[in-house]
């Protein structure tokens, strides 16, 4: 199994508020975000763990040259749109495999993350993705599912769905043709990408999580900090 982290974006709502370091170097009891990541992934013995970074992060870079030392780091650096772009240009490595895919952000409890992780290696889903009620999000994306958390659709709005993306997405390699032909066609956004698998009949199974975080503003530091301290 692979995974991928993507650390592509410019951490703007973090700049604006004043927050200099690079998003994927915030610190979450006292690690930085991405290399807390990187320690959880690798305790599941990746082949490969991959993360792209943009091209105005040197110190990103040099943070994952350092990792590369103890961990099967893969790194590229390009700038891209969106994250859907970033997995778009992770792809090409993510074909042999399956693979766990998430933004440097999410901050959830590693005990529910191994169990996850787990749930997924014994399936044959062509996708599991982590969904919670904890909505703390400016723009969350709504998960319908099923009486067995098979994915009906996901949706803008809650429509009295009670479940919202976690932006954890484990997944075959199965759909990497379908991420190329949206991006080829002009879609810019994952949720638009999940849509389609949804559209198009690939079996996703939704998997529940207590709580899962992004960190996109200052305060959300404290709030993951206090999240993460009272698990222990």
């Amino acid at each position: 199994m692979k995974f991928a982290i993507i650390a592509a974006g410019e951490g703007s709502r973090l700049r604006s508020e004043g927050f200099r370091v690079s998003k994927p170097l915030v610190e979450i009891n006292g690690m930085p975000m991405l290399q807390r990541l990187v320690t959880i992934f690798a305790q599941f013995l990746p082949e490969e763990i991959l993360v792209i970074s943009n091209e105005q992060q040197p110190d990103v870079a040099a943070l994952i040259s350092q990792l590369s030392k103890d961990f099967p780091l893969r790194h590229l650096v390009k700038s891209t749109p969106s994250s859907m772009h970033s997995f778009y240009e992770l792809a090409p490595f993510l074909t042999d495999a399956p693979f766990c895919l998430t933004t440097v952000d999410s901050v959830f409890a590693p005990a529910e993350f191994s169990d996850y992780i787990s749930t997924f290696s014994s399936s044959d889903v062509d996708g599991l993705m982590a969904v919670t009620k904890f909505v703390d999000d400016e723009r969350p994306l709504y998960v319908d599912v099923d009486d067995d958390f098979t994915i009906r659709g996901f949706y803008d709005e809650s429509c009295n769905v009670h479940f919202v993306s976690g932006g954890l997405y484990c997944l075959s390699p199965r759909v990497i043709p379908l991420l190329r032909r949206c991006v080829e066609s002009g879609q810019s956004r994952m949720r638009n990408f999940q849509r389609i698998m949804v559209a198009e009949g690939f079996r996703l199974k939704a998997y529940p999580f207590r709580k899962i975080m992004d960190v996109d503003h200052v305060e959300d530091i404290a709030k993951a900090n206090d999240f993460l301290n009272s698990l222990q």
